[in-house]
């Protein structure tokens, strides 16, 4: 559309034509409410009530900052953040950096999975194996869609299971809702003890999701192309700053949902440190409607989040090392480990938890070649990152590797 075409269309006109060009961060934000979310955040509320209210709204302001610099890049450079990894680094370095963002994927992939296979669980009483495999077999056929119909159909089917996952969550704070001054009094910054440090990383790193920061820079330059310097890719960066702030800002409201459903309802209860047991819990003091959409909202958000991860793992790959694996085998092999460790009967949740601590890993490896990428004037032109934006983000990097340090500390010495 030109210049003075746009500028004679209605505000009503405009704001549609908008509206069509959101969507690549709303399957971003699946990452952002998976299942090892849920369990991190139950486990928050379960054993320390509100305390860590003010973890779930800085990693939710954090998210936001990093998935905008990321789309960012895809739009400016035409290449996705891999693509651009790659071009920078040495073939020793980039095989490097693909391990470890494999292993990031596996880990992605056990948490969806295993989620996917309690809500069958729980829903149906299917054996947790037999939950795994049927996951994997619809995550297939979600993949299949975005392999065969394109990004945009894979879009409207990933942002209709996010609803059903935002309905599933929210649904308790309607049926007993918490007290707001408790909640209000959990956004003061503190901890109280090694767990509760150690549930925060967990928390950080079921939010901020490295697979998604690869993915949505390449998805946000598949979807919108490359367009030159001037309005049009003013006019997408404004509609992208609102695609990410709508996005997380239902992310959030999931997230904190959560918590505040765990701290109102299973505080200080026995046995609700498994999903399970909260689910029990939940369908006992708020009812069987409120355990039911609990379930189906874990469900929605296991089958969704394994399908964005295999997207994200196949970018990775074939911005990293230029290999093309088809979305169905990598689906089939990021599985494999996922089933192993229900097979073995690994208690479910706390693998969830260990699995969000691994990712938390990852996420430097993802923000500071972005952050490096989009403060490089050179790269990004009149784009490049305002001096308080890579101040901030730089900030986020460090107050997530400072974390990771503590991580690693209370694992060494046995305190976590």
């Amino acid at each position: 559309m030109s210049t003075s075409v746009a500028d004679r269309s209605s505000p009503f006109q405009r704001a549609r034509s908008a509206t069509l060009l959101l969507g690549p961060a709303f399957v971003a934000a699946i990452a952002y409410v998976d299942p090892g979310n849920v369990a991190s955040n139950i486990s928050a509320g379960a054993q320390y009530g509100y305390l860590l209210v003010w973890v779930i709204v800085m990693a939710n302001v954090m998210a936001g900052l990093v998935q905008f610099l990321s789309a960012k890049t895809g739009l400016v450079t035409g290449r996705s953040l891999p693509e651009l990894v790659r071009e920078k680094s040495g073939r020793s370095t980039r095989l490097a950096y693909w391990a470890q963002a494999e292993t990031v994927a596996v880990a992605t992939d056990l948490a969806e999975v295993v989620g996917g296979a309690i809500a069958l669980n729980l829903l149906f009483q299917l054996p947790l194996l037999a939950g795994g495999v049927v996951t994997g077999i619809v995550s297939m056929g979600l993949l299949l869609i975005q392999d065969r119909r394109g990004q945009q159909p894979f879009e409207r089917v990933i942002t209709g299971l996010l609803g059903v996952i935002a309905v599933g969550f929210l649904a308790s704070l309607f049926i007993s809702p918490p007290s707001p001054a408790d909640a209000a009094a959990g956004l003061v910054p503190r901890f109280d003890g090694a767990g509760s440090v150690l549930l925060a990383a967990a928390m950080i790193g079921a939010t901020v999701m490295p697979h998604v920061v690869y993915l949505h820079s390449g998805m946000a330059r598949d979807r919108h192309g490359h367009p030159e310097p001037g309005p049009a890719r003013a006019r997408l960066l404004r509609i992208t700053r609102y695609d990410v702030g709508f996005a997380m800002l239902l992310a959030g409201a999931v997230n904190l949902a959560m918590l505040l459903m765990a701290a109102h309802t299973l505080r200080g209860r026995d046995g609700v440190d498994t999903i399970e047991g909260a689910h029990a819990a939940v369908s006992e003091v708020l009812g069987p409607l409120a355990g039911l959409l609990l379930a189906v909202g874990l469900l929605a958000s296991g089958l969704a989040s394994t399908s964005v991860g295999a997207y994200a793992g196949a970018m990775i790959m074939q911005g990293l090392l230029h290999r093309h694996i088809p979305l169905v085998v990598r689906r089939v092999i990021t599985l494999i480990p996922a089933l192993i460790v229900l097979a073995l009967g690994i208690d479910p949740t706390r693998a969830l938890i260990i699995s969000q601590v691994v990712l938390s890993f990852g996420i430097p490896f993802a923000l500071i070649p972005l952050v490096r990428f989009t403060s490089n004037r050179e790269l990004m032109g009149d784009n490049v990152n305002r001096g308080i934006t890579t101040a901030l983000a730089w900030l986020v990097a460090a107050v997530i590797t400072g974390l990771n340090i503590v991580l690693i500390y209370l694992t060494v010495t046995g305190q976590g």
